[in-house]
């Protein structure tokens, strides 16, 4: 990782490492010896993640906070490649496993080991030395003396915790516009971008893609038109950070007004309905239908040719409707609010 970054202060380049690839959004805090690795996105309003001394973020992950969802890590923490946290409150010297996502009000104590792809639901809180595994993530032990004689070797023979535990203020503002972003020609097809979308400097857009007005293209975003099918984007979609749309050859991927995708997802080749909301780390498979006014759990998978009706609660791997309801989801917390990009970006 590199030690500087044009968009953050001076003061903070000695002690906090920002990768040239990462992306920080609005006011983070972060502590000595910590960093951020590539192609990560931090967005944080009002200061509202902070990350502790000698904690590290590593490849693709995202870290959202904002008021009424504060993200805070604790001290010599690690979180490994393509996690998500938003809104969770993580103890000193953890362990957290590669493709790991912990949601809104989650509560790691210290020194919890997660396995790889666990998934800690919203509000769930997990001990002191504990080892969890799963989505939902399940407690199966208490971490016994191997587990901390490994957390030693990877902490450098030392599990102390720093005595300087300042924290630094991290700034950064992403060129957001219709022009921004890397777009892509494939064959004979350029994407297109209405004139009130905004797309984030970080986000790449190739081939037969098209986003609808007032649309928003988060930081680390890739939507791939290059498979002899369109992508189609609707009016005031959301796509959030680091999150991937493809498709399979001879197919299409469509998703209509108001959608709401988190991030960390996965969608290819579905088409999914109107005002519907899909929870971070999720993923959609080619030829599936998810209809209007719908939920898609966070993490879950919703396989080949699935198809949902209206006003579904759908969870699970393989996703499954789990309940059904009236009218139409809320706006996440973690999504963009009005008024997040006056703050968050430049405007181009």
């Amino acid at each position: 990782m590199s030690a500087s970054r044009p968009a953050l202060d001076a003061r903070l380049t000695a002690d906090v490492m920002v990768a040239s690839s990462a992306a920080v959004i609005g006011a983070a805090r972060a502590g000595r010896h910590s960093g951020i690795a590539q192609g990560t996105a931090v967005r944080s309003v009002d200061g509202h993640v902070r990350i502790g001394a000698g904690s590290m973020v590593l490849e693709n992950s995202v870290v959202i906070g904002r008021p009424g969802l504060d993200t805070s890590i604790g001290h010599r923490t690690v979180f490994g490649h393509r996690c998500t946290i938003i809104g969770a409150t993580v103890g000193d010297l953890c362990e957290i496993g590669n493709g790991s996502t912990l949601l809104p009000g989650a509560h790691l104590g210290s020194r919890v080991f997660l396995g790889e792809r666990t998934l800690v639901p919203a509000g769930a809180h997990i001990a002191d030395d504990s080892v969890a595994v799963g989505n939902p993530a399940r407690v199966v032990r208490r971490a016994n003396a191997d587990d901390l004689a490994r957390l030693r070797r990877l902490r450098d023979g030392d599990l102390s915790l720093p005595s300087d535990t300042e924290l630094f203020d991290i700034t950064g503002h992403q060129e957001v516009g219709p022009t921004m972003g890397q777009l892509y020609a494939y064959r004979d097809k350029t994407p297109i971008i209405a004139s009130t979308a905004r797309v984030f400097d970080s986000a790449e857009i190739t081939g037969d893609v098209v986003v609808g007005d007032g649309s928003i293209i988060g930081a680390g975003v890739r939507i791939i038109g290059d498979s002899h099918g369109p992508v189609r984007i609707g009016a005031r979609v959301q796509i959030l950070e680091n999150s991937v749309l493809h498709l399979l050859p001879d197919n299409e991927l469509i998703l209509e007004d108001d959608v709401i995708i988190g991030p960390a997802c996965m969608i290819h080749g579905c088409h999914i309905g109107a005002r519907t909301v899909v929870e971070p780390a999720a993923t959609v498979c080619d030829w599936s239908r998810v209809g209007t006014d719908s939920i898609v759990g966070a993490g879950a998978v919703v396989k080949q040719r699935a198809t949902f009706e209206d006003h579904s609660v759908i969870d699970g791997f393989p996703a499954k409707r789990v309940d059904t309801f009236d009218g139409s989801p809320t706006r996440p917390l973690w999504a963009f609010q009005p008024g997040d990009l006056d703050t968050l970006a430049r405007m181009t």
